[in-house]
């Protein structure tokens, strides 16, 4: 496995500037696959009236491998199992923070 750049500030909000990313992100906070064994997306991470399709292809092809790119995830593109990465601690902070005060925040920031 190579090693990882440790992740600037910039490259942390460049991650979060997507709600999909945050939601994935939040997502880890709670739902911990490598505890469990349970790796695929989590379903909250789509909104029902959203083009399903349309999703998987932004998943797929931008927001997965920016987020592996950066360790916050790994991503096994193969079974499209998702789960904490090696640099999910050090993003950890920022997504907690706005996880926490996600009622607080405009309509859509998660």
């Amino acid at each position: 496995m190579r090693e990882l750049p440790r992740p600037s500030l910039d490259v942390s909000l460049d991650a979060l500037s997507n709600k999909y990313r945050r939601r994935l992100l939040s997502a880890l906070l709670e739902h911990n696959p490598q505890d469990d064994g349970d790796t695929q997306i989590p379903a909250d991470v789509t909104i029902e009236d959203e083009d399903v399709e349309n999703l998987k292809i932004q998943m797929t092809h931008t927001h997965l491998p920016k987020l592996a790119d950066a360790g916050f995830i790994e991503w096994d593109r193969e079974t499209n199992q998702v789960r904490k990465g090696p640099r999910f601690e050090e993003i950890r902070p920022l997504v907690q923070l706005i996880h926490n005060h996600r009622d607080e925040l405009p309509d859509g920031w998660l």
